[in-house]
């Protein structure tokens, strides 16, 4: 375990290979119970574990558990729950740490795990590095009396559904509305499709029969094309779609037009602003954040401060300014007073009382701001390391300045995968191709 263990998003790699295995996910759980040990006089520390519907995740809960019991922490399992929901129900019973089993976005092969503080937030990188530092040593375990307990709630996706209908008004109701709504075949495939169905909607629920393989497969919000053409063949009033493990949400129109993360967050800056709850009239996006909504925002007085890509970087950023919405193109988007993760689920029933508020069309009510025409053009199989090397990084610079007066390009390394990817912005649409086939030859040669 030489090589950094944890990313910008956990630990995450393919399914039973480094580090993804049993053995590490068993050194990582006694490694993060020795970092949360008991204090003296107290009751033993809870780790409270949720997981996507990978098959993977049968392998790595039991060994979590194992290091975490087996260092006298207490484990409450969730079975398959959303991303949120883990982080809310760490803050529920007040456990010392919380434990995500998941790999997002990523196909079924691929698996990670996220930690959570005791606030729900992800931990900094501080204490991920101090967790890595003790993996590497010799770890005490508990004395045979003091080993932790462990058991299942059984109704943790009712917990989470009540908590996310919280954040709307009681009596608000959806009853007028046909939803489609595609669960990815992951974590949220109980819980979205219910939680919509006792607020009054019309649920037309698809991808909801998860097999352990097909997750994500040509489906949820990495895939909405499908979600989209679902809404036409039912004549729905809306779609709305979310990755695997629910963290993200992408819309469609009745139209079976896609509305991104930027459109989402013009109505929630639209929603906190009336309600006077957009603190320094400021929101959080990210490099990958469209120019003409950053224009629009400015419009109607609010600024955009873009972060790094990344959800955490997001959080950051609105720790750190005291800012309260933020998000990025992907679905990625955070209201912290809220949520102290990113809940798509509860950002999707906000939207949708929105809708219902201004009682119009989803076309025409997604109809904020005209997007700049951006593409993104991923290069896989390169390390993100890759880019370090000066010869490239001069090639890269130069095209960029060529083109600097009329396309906005981002050139960046994903954060879960061995991808490069490439960003250009322009009202040009030759120029938009032309950039990304110079771009083509240029990392061919790698």
């Amino acid at each position: 375990m030489v090589r950094k263990l944890f990313g910008t998003d956990g630990v995450r790699g393919t399914a039973n290979q480094d580090p993804i295995t049993a053995e590490t996910a068993l050194r990582l759980a006694m490694a993060a119970g020795t970092y949360f040990s008991p204090v003296s006089g107290k009751q033993r520390p809870l780790a409270v574990i949720g997981k996507d519907t990978r098959l993977s995740g049968y392998m790595l809960e039991p060994a979590l558990v194992a290091g975490f019991s087996s260092m006298g922490m207490d484990c409450l399992t969730l079975g398959p729950i959303p991303t949120p929901g883990v982080s809310r129900l760490t803050r529920s019973f007040r456990a010392d740490l919380g434990v995500m089993i998941s790999a997002s976005h990523n196909p079924s092969e691929d698996n990670g795990i996220k930690l959570f503080g005791p606030d729900g937030l992800k931990l900094s990188d501080n204490m991920e590095n101090k967790i890595s530092s003790l993996i590497r040593q010799e770890i005490k375990l508990a004395d045979p009396s003091k080993l932790g307990r462990v058991k299942r709630l059984e109704d943790a996706v009712g917990r989470y559904i009540e908590a996310v209908k919280s954040c709307i008004d009681k009596n608000q109701r959806l009853e007028n509305l046909k939803i489609v709504v595609d669960c990815a075949n992951g974590a949220a495939y109980k819980a979205a499709p219910q939680a919509l169905f006792e607020l009054g909607a019309e649920v037309v629920p698809i991808n909801i029969d998860p097999d352990g393989f097909n997750i994500n497969k040509d489906c949820g919000a990495v895939y909405p094309k499908n979600m989209a053409a679902a809404v036409i063949d039912n004549n729905a009033d809306i779609g709305i779609a979310f990755d695997g493990d629910a963290d993200r949400l992408i819309v469609s129109d009745e139209k079976g037009n896609i509305i991104d993360g930027d459109q989402l967050l013009a109505v929630l800056a639209i929603k906190l602003q009336r309600d006077g709850e957009l603190k320094n009239s400021t929101i959080v996006g990210t490099s990958m954040t469209n120019h003409a909504f950053d224009l629009w925002l400015n419009n109607i007085g609010i600024n955009l401060m873009r972060a790094d890509v990344g959800d955490r970087y997001i959080s950051e950023a609105i720790n750190q300014f005291d800012y309260s919405l933020g998000g990025e193109p992907s679905g990625h988007i955070l209201i912290p007073h809220l949520s102290k993760t990113g809940d798509a689920l509860m950002n999707a029933l906000i939207i949708l009382c929105e809708l219902v508020r201004e009682n119009k069309l989803s076309s025409n009510f997604f109809k904020k701001f005209t997007p700049i025409p951006q593409t993104i053009h991923n290069i896989k199989g390169l390390d993100k390391d890759i880019l370090n090397k000066v010869e490239l990084k001069e090639k890269i610079h130069k095209v960029i300045q060529k083109v600097k007066d009329d396309a906005r390009v981002i050139v960046r390394p994903s954060g879960t995968e061995k991808i490069i990817r490439i960003m250009v912005e322009s009202n040009n649409s030759t120029l938009i191709k032309s950039t990304i086939g110079e771009f083509e030859k240029i990392f061919s040669k790698y």
